[in-house]
């Protein structure tokens, strides 16, 4: 939230820069008005704020190096000038200038560089880093050891894990440490931020005393779900159980939250259709080039929808006619059975425009859980818990778990993606659809995750 401040500050502040140095006009080319307009830039850098999460430069899973980061705010400021453009074309009110845009758009990106090499460095330095002290030293402890990715453990630092009655032995490392006598002047001695409650067996030993004083100290006390839930973006179901997931926040439905994601999914679906249009046109002929005349476009499927319906899913066909003739198997790497036009609307995510048809349709809404076959939820629901909880939503064209996972073709996939599905469950909002919406533009641009 700082750098969007930071940098959408900057945006905002490009074009009177490029005014004041007298290198651009405000207003019309022709020089009829030079008053600075305020909208104007408060468009520009709204457009530009929203393009740089597009290329999913906002992604705390960003893992590029500093020649990608550049690319990728070359693209979003680039994408931002011809939506400013657009904008300023209808609203010519409004409009800073060509020159003025095309200027203030190399000064946005060269002080974007600059500011993400500066918060880069700066958000390294343990300054920043919340001071994490884990009650707890056992099995359930030690999950915190695993966390391996780099955006899962750069907000915090493990202090240390505190040895409590009944854990099981585990291997931890050298900041195992005893219970002192008065653990709440330790917290405060230590500067502990937050205490996570990771106890193998709470009924022995449980310091409600000490961590009440804690917490009414200004330190947060949170259960290791809760705190593994926060970083990780997903549901952790090895160290979940029952009581926090039904009692807990979240997993709540409401009328008002389903009238304002019905409205927002007829607009932004009628909205893609001007431009998938062509595209399918495009796409429908290359596919009847490459399998004759006679060969159908589109392929439906039975798919699971909200509370465990079918529907049938509409998209465009990129595997061969005869693909499952043995029945239903995942799509492999490489699979033999896609087509030469398939794997190219595989990777570009065109053989899912069709679904805007079932979004308008109301089986499905943009974003949600992706839908899958009836075959393949019968089999995972016997193996994994909560399965069928996450139809409890539409399913959606994009979602969290296609954002934060790769395609996967197996059950511990499954449960990977399960885990992503029941967060976005808990948490969702008409904000984090946006978020979604214009992080899909990434996987798109970039493939990610396509099979």
């Amino acid at each position: 939230m700082l750098l969007a401040l930071t940098e959408g500050g900057l945006l905002l502040l490009a074009p009177h820069l490029v005014t004041w140095m007298g290198i651009g006009t405000f207003g019309d080319e022709v020089g009829t008005s030079s008053r600075p307009v305020l909208v104007g830039s408060v468009v520009f850098a709204a457009l530009g704020i929203a393009s740089l999460i597009a290329v999913g430069l906002y992604s705390t899973r960003q893992g590029t190096d500093l020649t990608g980061v550049a690319v990728r705010v070359a693209a979003g400021i680039a994408a931002a000038v011809v939506l400013s453009a657009l904008v300023y074309y209808f609203l010519p009110g409004i409009s800073i200038g060509r020159r003025t845009l095309f200027m203030a758009a190399a000064i946005g990106a060269v002080a974007s560089l600059a500011l993400r090499a500066a918060f880069e460095r700066l958000f390294e330095d343990e300054l920043f880093k919340r001071r994490v002290l884990v009650y707890g030293a056992g099995r359930r402890a030690s999950t915190l050891l695993a966390l391996r990715q780099r955006s899962d453990t750069r907000g915090f630092r493990l202090v240390a894990f505190m040895a409590a009655e009944g854990d099981e032995s585990s291997a931890l490392d050298e900041r195992l440490t005893r219970r002192p006598p008065d653990l709440f002047r330790w917290a405060m001695e230590q500067q502990i931020d937050e205490i996570v409650v990771a106890m193998d067996d709470r009924r022995r030993d449980f310091p409600m005393v000490e961590l009440l004083e804690c917490r009414l100290a200004g330190i947060d006390v949170l259960e290791l779900a809760t705190f593994l839930e926060r970083e990780t973006g997903k549901v952790r179901l090895d160290v979940s159980n029952p009581s926090w997931i039904v009692l807990g926040e979240g997993f709540r439905e409401s009328p008002r939250l389903q009238v304002i994601e019905r409205i927002f999914d007829i607009v932004v679906s009628l909205v893609l259709l001007l431009p998938a249009l062509p595209l399918m046109l495009v796409t429908a002929i290359a596919i009847r080039l490459e399998d004759g005349l006679r060969a159908p476009v589109f392929y439906q499927q039975s798919r699971v929808g909200r509370y465990n319906q079918p529907f049938k899913i509409l998209k465009l066909r990129s595997m061969c006619q005869d693909a499952e003739e043995e029945g239903a198997v995942w799509a492999l790497p490489r699979d033999p059975r896609i087509t030469r036009v398939g794997a190219i609307i595989r990777k570009t995510r065109i053989d899912e425009l069709p679904q805007l048809l079932n979004v308008l349709r109301g089986d499905m809404s943009f974003v949600g859980p992706r839908p899958e076959r009836p075959e393949f939820v019968a089999e995972l629901a016997k193996s994994l818990p909560y399965y069928r909880s996450r139809h409890a939503v539409k399913p959606g064209i994009t979602g969290w778990a296609q954002l934060c996972y790769p395609y996967g073709a197996s059950t511990s996939d499954a449960l990977e993606k399960l885990q992503y599905d029941l967060f976005y469950v808990k948490h969702r909002s008409l904000i984090l659809d946006l978020v979604i919406v214009l992080q899909t533009v990434e996987v798109v641009l970039w493939g990610k995750g396509a099979r």
